[in-house]
């Protein structure tokens, strides 16, 4: 398994960045990687309603459910993606976010891959780690605009 993480302090309370984050099925109103996305399913009473919400998520010609595994309101979120190739045996995103002084918040994107644990496998997480880096690098700036800048044009019209 590796880890890769993006870290980036926005203009922003927690509970904002948050409220954002937990729009599930908005992601696309914020993220320039993605075209389109909805909730597919919500997650069980038993789980607090969020544990288990899966989204779909459109970017380009690829189609991913993102289905969440883990919600600590407000500073973590994690997700597990579905619909890439098999030999990923595991994607997860977790976002975690931790509060400063000035009303400013930093946000870590922490993006695991397992693939298994032979020296290739273990190279090829690495490098796959490095092309979900770049896409973690997008999302980050795309939160960012969305909350520090509203009144900017974006995909949410």
């Amino acid at each position: 398994m590796t880890d890769i993480t993006r870290t980036r302090t926005i203009a922003a309370t927690a509970q904002d960045i948050w409220d954002v984050l937990t729009d599930f099925g908005a992601i696309s109103a914020w993220a320039d990687n993605v075209d389109h996305s909805c909730i597919l399913e919500h997650g069980t009473e038993a789980a607090g309603g969020v544990v288990g919400t899966a989204r779909r998520v459109q970017a380009g010609r690829i189609t991913l459910v993102e289905r969440i595994v883990e919600n600590d309101p407000p500073t973590i979120l994690a997700y597990d993606i579905g619909g890439l190739p098999s030999r990923l045996r595991t994607v997860r995103n977790r976002w975690r976010l931790s509060p400063q002084g000035d009303g400013a918040t930093v946000v870590r994107l922490t993006t695991t891959i397992e693939i298994g644990h032979r020296p290739p496998q273990r190279l090829a997480e690495r490098v796959a780690c490095r092309i979900f880096a770049k896409q973690s690098d997008t999302m980050l700036a795309g939160l960012a605009a969305e909350l520090q800048h509203p009144t900017r044009e974006n995909k949410r019209g």
